[in-house]
């Protein structure tokens, strides 16, 4: 790798990153910590980045020359080497006598960049790294780097990061403004069925970009990463996992489909392509709270991280993404802490720690859906502490009063300003 490349690049950012324009996102940073953004492609890792930098700038803590940014999927640094990864301190050595605030995007392109990552730390270097790939923050993060970066998982935008970037704002009371809700309510629903990604918020074709970034997770992030043969056996299983989404599905119903097909896959190796789909972001899983330790590995709801990915699949998609999308907030807030209950009733999901219950259903219109989930709530409620109960539906607003307890029932859209 020569170095005059790599003072290209570093030149080359210094000049783009201040002037890009930022919507801010919510970044709360210790000044003396290292940190590891980690999270879905696309979804503004690099983003936080930038915004980090121009905050330093602005707030005159830094100057642009102080400022070390490399991107790792940049072709012109693709062919680095873990030892050769020195050479960026080298380059900029050359060029500056400071010492320099380290960003490096999408590292893990880099194998064995851990140990240099680590050194940087115990040189006091202050350093910012992202990634597209779990285990950065589990057998990579924690065996080389644990105690000296702290993990931020990044999603894509949330509804009022969403609102903010359509510079729409609500003021006070504006829930008893009809024309307001109205408003609300019609820019809800392209968030609603194309999820976060800003890079389509512009866009009238949002379906192919999305589609074009699922076959880049799935074969770069997914297939190539962890030298995958059975490409047709991973797309048939991300298939069903969206046909199922809202439904708990066992390993050997999985396993069923893929023999059913024509394919041929051990139960270990499934067990390996779930974990490879989780690791990079394209999907969850929650356990049901009152299976035993085995089953709550083997039987799983399993949602998509992002309602335009999950779109990309299903058809007549309204009761599946309502619940995606109240999931992927769940699993945000609470990550390891969210679960489902299932034990003679179904809840879709249960905090135990916020003491919460959710279910999620399109309308109660039907008087035997909403019998069903209110019983439901109350019958965990009779095994389980809960202080707040809660049914997200499309757009029905009341509050019922059942054996005592009280009952929100929220559009989802209401809820996700919550």
């Amino acid at each position: 790798m020569e170095k005059r490349v790599i003072k290209n690049l570093i030149i080359e950012k210094q000049r783009e990153i201040p002037q890009m324009e930022l919507m801010p996102r919510t970044l709360e940073l210790e000044d003396t910590c290292n940190y590891v953004f980690v999270g879905l492609r696309r979804a503004g890792k690099s983003y936080l980045m930038f915004q980090h930098i121009q905050s330093l700038l602005a707030t005159g803590k830094a100057t642009i020359e102080d400022v070390l940014y490399i991107n790792f999927e940049d072709e012109r640094i693709a062919p680095i080497q873990a030892e050769e990864l020195n050479l960026l301190l080298e380059a900029y050595h050359e060029m500056y006598n400071n010492k320099p605030l380290i960003y490096l995007d999408e590292i893990q392109n880099v194998a064995g960049w851990e140990k240099f990552a680590r050194r940087l730390a115990d040189s006091k270097y202050k350093v910012f790294i992202t990634g597209s790939n779990a285990q950065m923050l589990s057998r990579e993060m924690y065996t080389t780097l644990g105690g000296r970066y702290i993990p931020i998982e990044v999603f894509p935008f949330s509804f009022s990061e969403y609102l903010q970037y359509h510079q729409f704002s609500l003021s006070h009371n504006w829930e008893y403004d009809i024309s307001v809700k109205t408003d609300l309510v019609k820019l809800f629903q392209p968030y609603f069925y194309y999820g976060g990604f800003a890079e389509t918020f512009p866009l009238k074709d949002k379906r192919s970009w999305l589609n074009s970034l699922f076959q880049k997770i799935l074969l770069g992030d997914v297939i190539s990463r962890n030298d995958i043969r059975n490409e047709s056996a991973i797309r048939l299983i991300v298939r069903k996992l969206a046909e199922s989404v809202m439904q708990p599905l066992a390993l050997a119903r999985i396993l069923g489909v893929i023999k059913s097909a024509g394919c041929s896959l051990s139960h270990n190796t499934l067990v390996d392509y779930l974990q490879y789909l989780s690791d990079a972001y394209l999907i969850f899983g929650i356990s049901n709270y009152s299976d035993k330790l085995s089953e709550k590995e083997s039987i799983k709801k399993r949602y998509f991280f992002d309602n335009g990915l999950l779109n990309t699949f299903i058809i007549e998609p309204e009761s599946k993404l309502l619940e995606n999308q109240v999931a992927i907030v769940l699993k945000k807030k609470y990550s390891n802490g969210l679960y489902y209950y299932n034990k003679n009733v179904e809840v879709d999901f249960y905090i135990p720690e916020a003491r919460t219950a959710i279910q999620v259903s399109y309308t109660l219109s039907q008087s035997d859906t909403r019998e069903r989930e209110i019983k439901a709530l109350l019958k965990l409620s009779q095994v389980y502490p809960v202080d707040k109960l809660q049914i997200i539906t499309w757009e029905e607003d009341s509050v019922i009063e059942e054996e005592g307890l009280h009952i929100e029932i929220l559009p989802l859209w209401k809820w996700l300003l919550e």
